[in-house]
């Protein structure tokens, strides 16, 4: 399974839910493509990595993260070692843009460690390219990622999630977590 969406989405976080609950391996691919210093691993060694945890888990995983120019089809359904299933959380731009401000301040002021050292800067919060700038990466991206999935809607490997009822709704569709995921 994948889970994609804007930043601030809250793919991460519906993704270790659902890992937990199914009793599958995790993969953040934020981790697997940034590298230390925010630059970007090597796209073909960061693929490498992707398709050995694909292979490492042949009972089921769930990934988050969107990354499609470098994943290039990589993950999809009906590809080799892709996912059964795509959701989508498609949410409105004020709840993820709420969920985003907190989580980025949250993470600037208390310095949290993202991947291989990396932090968000409190000084990137003004720059005005949003490459450079999270919270305009998520302000400007949301019409555009709602742009590029909604034609997958209707498609039985798709499914869109919209607003916090539904992904909860969702959730507990998937049960409890697994006796052998917990501790």
């Amino acid at each position: 399974m994948r889970i994609v969406g804007v930043s601030g989405a809250g793919k991460t976080t519906l993704a270790a839910e659902a890992a937990r609950r199914l009793g599958v391996a995790h993969l953040e691919l934020d981790a697997v493509f940034w590298d230390r210093d925010w630059t970007f691993r090597d796209v073909e060694e960061a693929r490498a990595l992707v398709r050995e945890f694909v292979a490492a888990h042949p009972d089921g995983w769930v990934a988050d993260g969107n990354w499609r120019t470098r994943l290039e089809g990589l993950l999809e359904p009906g590809t080799p070692g892709g996912a059964d299933l795509v959701v989508w959380l498609d949410h409105s731009r004020a709840l993820v843009m709420s969920r985003l401000v907190r989580r980025t301040v949250r993470r600037g002021v208390l310095r949290e460690e993202l991947w291989h050292g990396n932090r968000e800067n409190p000084a990137d919060w003004i720059r005005r390219d949003p490459e450079e700038n999270i919270l305009l990466w998520g302000w400007t991206q949301h019409g555009p990622t709602r742009t590029r999935f909604a034609p997958r809607v209707g498609d039985p490997t798709f499914l869109r999630l919209g607003g916090r009822r539904a992904v909860a709704a969702w959730l507990d569709s998937l049960g409890p977590a697994r006796a052998d995921t917990l501790g």
